[in-house]
């Protein structure tokens, strides 16, 4: 009903604006086979969303009290002149967007850390000053400003991860800040961000054995830090590596299920779970391979996707469903994201 009454199936509220954060001298280059020099010297003259935030805090000091991240909401930034021009109206629904940083990617890390908190700021060297002290790298000025002390740091960047990582994200984020970061209170931790660190295995299991699983998970990722739930002082789980393992499903079981989901078809699903079977099973060369399934919320797509799993199972073969988000992954059995199962690169 809500395509037929020709309603909009999207809606944008807000503009987000992605701000550049690099070490000096490091920022992006994109060029062609050839043209690396090019492309430096071309680099070299443009400023990028940080180098220009430090000259319009020279030039302009009505800015000096406004946060990096805020900047978007009271200034536009020309692609041209690669300049931050005031902006006229229209402000209130920009939102300023820092890249996620990974911790092992340490100087870049601490840098996103300060640029988070510190308004006015004129060169990396102001940055790095701290009290009429230069600190030599980005991680000794945090700790000067105190931003170290305790494990507000973890926990701060575990609640950002959780608002757009999957749990198995998550977990592995968890167990890198145990394994390379100095965290006073691991267990403190854990009991705080159990619910985000256990969504998919509760949501596949229950609410009392889905940490047991989670704790599991990390057990194994932890041998490649030489670490253990125990010698973290997390609870110990008594569960064998191979229920981590990627799920062997049983033939007739998975048939039996194929059975049962294609009786509950109706004809328009029952043509599409046939289309894409044809596709799957068919080795012609001008077979479609690629189809975009659409449709408003409960007209089953998730149901038919299903179907599909278990049918394809069901005849004794291998799939894996990947899917763009972790919520959409944990819907269909045995789905993984593709920045983990594909192994795409974050930029």
């Amino acid at each position: 009903m809500w395509s037929l009454n020709e309603f909009n199936l999207s809606h944008k509220s807000h503009t987000v604006v992605r701000l550049a954060v690099h070490l000096p001298q490091q920022q992006p280059i994109v060029y062609q086979d050839g043209q690396e020099a090019q492309a430096i010297e071309r680099a070299a003259l443009r400023k990028t969303t940080l180098t220009s935030w430090f000259e319009l805090n020279k030039n302009d000091p009505s800015a000096h009290n406004i946060s990096y991240s805020d900047i978007p909401q009271y200034y536009v930034f020309d692609k041209s002149t690669t300049n931050w021009k005031k902006r006229q109206r229209g402000g209130q629904n920009v939102i300023g967007i820092l890249p996620v940083v990974s911790i092992l990617d340490t100087e870049r890390y601490y840098l996103r850390m300060l640029l988070l908190r510190k308004s006015g700021a004129i060169s990396f060297d102001d940055i790095l000053t701290v009290n009429g002290l230069r600190c030599i790298t980005f991680q000794q000025a945090c700790q000067e400003y105190g931003l170290l002390r305790g494990d507000q740091q973890w926990h701060d960047a575990l609640n950002e991860a959780a608002q757009f990582r999957s749990p198995r994200q998550l977990r592995m984020l968890f167990t890198m800040i145990c394994g390379f970061g100095e965290v006073e209170d691991v267990p403190d931790l854990w009991v705080q961000h159990q619910v985000s660190l256990c969504e998919d295995f509760v949501h596949r299991y229950s609410e009392q054995t889905g940490p047991h699983y989670a704790l599991a998970d990390i057990e194994e990722l932890l041998t490649s830090y030489n670490l253990s739930l125990q010698k973290l002082h997390l609870p110990t789980v008594d569960l064998p590596a191979s229920v981590l393992e990627r799920e062997n499903f049983d033939v007739v079981e998975e048939q039996a299920k194929a059975n049962s989901y294609t009786m509950q078809l109706n004809s328009e699903q029952r043509n599409v779970v046939e289309i894409l079977l044809s596709a799957v099973y068919n080795n012609a060369a001008d077979t479609p391979k690629c189809y975009f399934l659409d449709g408003p919320a409960g007209t089953g797509k998730t149901f038919v996707c299903s179907t599909l799993l278990h049918t394809i199972r069901g005849r004794g073969d291998d799939v894996i469903p990947v899917a763009s988000t972790g919520i959409a992954a944990t819907l269909l059995i045995g789905g993984e994201q593709p920045i983990l199962f594909l192994k795409f690169q974050l930029i």
